[in-house]
């Protein structure tokens, strides 16, 4: 027999799906300043509904860039404190050409919700609220155990506002452990739990010429291309195979343990349908001697981009540019410190910068990798929720992609995390056509809804 919660959010799954369509109507684009209203805009929507459903506290709190929120329920003495951290902001939808339908107007097809944020991270954001909306209906207005909010509109432009927040006020944040909902099931109808995640160092490189752009017939061959320059460094950064030339770069990566590894060759996964379905290229890459999985969850790498400068519009226009610029990012493994990671790549540049040209390089962002524990109560209680849901039992998987402030509730707050997420690995997280399978929304909600009583009772 489903709980009460349980039954009360299949009741209400239309409005839910409704409610979560109306938030992702609003383009909430971190990065883009001409939609800090709408940003802002998202964050109040949510905090409108927080304060319906009878959470206390609920702030909508300003930063130097985009509101943070935070919310609590703290009236189950004696039972386990969770914090429940997602975001509300989004990536740009650009190629805006490749949509079926608009990027902010909600579609369904075939089971499936398509917007800009649909899982990355607002249906999942909205899976956590719903979740607690039917843990409050179905226990006379109180939660099975102390619930806290803390909700970001950063986590796109590398989630500054909210790492300095976590610093300042630990006793605010104070929990047991935090649930993360931003990551995804290994494979449709496969319960899963990711354990670990690569840091991050995004950064951008800007190698300046000549003072002013030139014509390139009364100046080819005597003046130094910014272009050139970029591709000559560029090329020295990787070899061929995908190994990291940056001197040290390897220095302290740290291998998975021989039982993940050996979890990990159990997993359903099919190399040549990951390449055909999932990537759709002619050939994988990548270092030799690793596996897909490993090379992608346990293995740093480097990746260019974007090469704004220059002339990019229709037609021709024969110019040697002034300046250009080239967006790079490497996904760390643990044990990498990204401040030395970004000190010996910046050195690494500077050693590869031509004549003629000054290269100068902004840090973005940055933060660690991280692995979290699986020997916890919170885990174990996840884990039979899942199970329960889904009717299988749940995996352990690690993913390529960051959430920087995984690591500062483990490095900061000492507060271990669970990284419960629904999407799948076809929704085109930050690509066109970006989507949430809406069986996985519902079964979300009824997973954290179990999640919470079964700790609760335990």
């Amino acid at each position: 027999m489903a709980s009460a919660a349980v039954s009360y959010a299949r009741q209400n799954q239309k409005r839910f799906l409704g409610e979560l369509k109306d938030l992702l109507r609003i383009p909430s684009i971190s990065t883009l300043p001409e939609h800090d209203n709408d940003v802002r805009k998202a964050a109040e929507f949510v905090v409108s509904d927080l304060r319906r459903i009878g959470m206390q506290n609920v702030q909508l709190i300003s930063t130097k860039r985009h509101p943070l929120i935070y919310a609590d329920w703290l009236k189950a003495p004696g039972r386990p404190t969770a914090l429940c951290y997602a975001h509300y902001d989004v990536q740009p939808p650009d190629p805006l050409d490749e949509w079926i339908t608009p990027p902010f107007e909600p579609a369904e097809r075939n089971d499936n919700l398509y917007a800009r944020g649909a899982v990355d991270d607002k249906g999942q954001l909205w899976m956590q609220i719903k979740a607690i909306e039917a843990l409050m209906k179905s226990h006379d207005g109180k939660l099975p155990i102390n619930v806290r909010f803390i909700i970001e509109g950063e986590e796109e432009v590398g989630g500054e506002s909210i790492a300095d927040f976590l610093r300042k006020n630990k006793s605010k944040l104070a929990a047991d452990f935090a649930l993360v909902c931003d990551t995804e099931l290994f494979a449709p109808d496969l319960p899963t739990l990711c354990v670990g995640l690569r840091g991050l160092v995004y950064t951008e490189i800007t190698a300046v010429g000549a003072k002013i752009d030139l014509h390139s017939g009364m100046y080819g061959g005597a003046a130094p291309n910014p272009f050139f320059a970029l591709i000559e460094i560029i090329s020295k950064l990787k070899d061929a195979k995908g190994r990291i030339l940056i001197p040290g770069f390897y220095k302290d990566v740290k291998a998975p343990t021989k039982a993940e590894l050996q979890a990990w060759k159990r997993l359903p996964f099919e190399e040549e349908h990951y390449r055909k379905t999932e990537v759709g290229s002619t050939a994988l890459t990548g270092e030799p001697g690793f596996s897909v999985l490993y090379r992608t969850w346990a293995r740093p790498t480097l990746e260019v981009h974007g090469m704004p400068g220059g002339f990019t519009a229709a037609g021709a226009k024969t110019v040697i540019p002034a300046k250009a610029c080239a967006k790079v990012s490497m996904r760390l493994v643990p044990n990498q410190d990204p401040d030395d990671i970004f000190k010996k790549y910046k050195n690494y540049v500077k050693k590869l910068t031509p004549a003629g040209i000054q290269t100068s390089i902004k840090l973005w962002s940055s933060g660690p990798a991280c692995v979290v524990g699986t020997d916890n109560r919170y885990i174990k209680a996840a884990t039979e929720a899942m199970r329960e849901v889904f009717k299988k039992d749940t995996v352990f998987i690690r993913s390529g992609g960051s959430i920087p402030v995984v690591a500062d509730f483990q490095n900061v707050l000492k507060t271990p995390s669970v990284m419960m997420g629904f999407g799948l690995p076809d929704d085109n997280l930050h690509a066109p056509n970006e989507k949430f399978h809406i069986p996985n929304f519902y079964r979300g909600i009824e997973s954290i809804c179990l999640f919470f009583e079964k700790l609760a009772a335990a």
